[in-house]
């Protein structure tokens, strides 16, 4: 492994972390441009268009689901094209207020990617890829 490829993939185990367990833009910052963005095909975060925007949605999710945790499926490197894929799973069940419902108690088990662009060792690009639909319905939210 070259240092380069340590250097992002190192950054991208830390941002990954740091998203996942809610800690926000404050701490996620360090990890990312000041403008890096963000897009997704799910319909909850179709109007997220920057990195800070989705981590704090991320914390926010946390007061909601508050038993959260991801597991890990696999991280991979692509040097020749600066970018760090990560499949998770993230488990949460709906006990918390502020969602768009009362507490359901249902849990849900969710499949999803980060596929991470840098420039250097910094973030500047993320791509969520979820099917929220099948999740939201898993919680009772649809």
């Amino acid at each position: 492994m070259t240092p380069k490829t340590m250097s992002i993939t190192s950054v991208a185990e830390a941002f990954f972390a740091a998203c996942e367990t809610g800690q926000g833009w404050a701490v996620c910052s360090a990890y990312c441009t000041p403008d890096a963005t963000f897009s997704a095909q799910a319909e909850p975060l179709l109007e997220v268009k920057t990195l800070a925007a989705y981590t704090d949605w991320m914390k926010g999710i946390m007061m909601v689901l508050p038993d959260a945790r991801y597991e890990v499926k696999s991280f991979a490197t692509d040097t020749t094209r600066s970018n760090v894929a990560a499949y998770g799973v993230f488990h949460a069940t709906h006990t918390g207020e502020g969602g768009p419902v009362p507490p359901t108690g249902r849990r849900t088990s969710t499949d999803y990617v980060y596929v991470m662009q840098f420039e250097g060792d910094k973030i500047v690009h993320m791509t969520k890829i979820w099917n929220a639909g099948l999740a939201l319905k898993d919680l009772g939210w649809t």
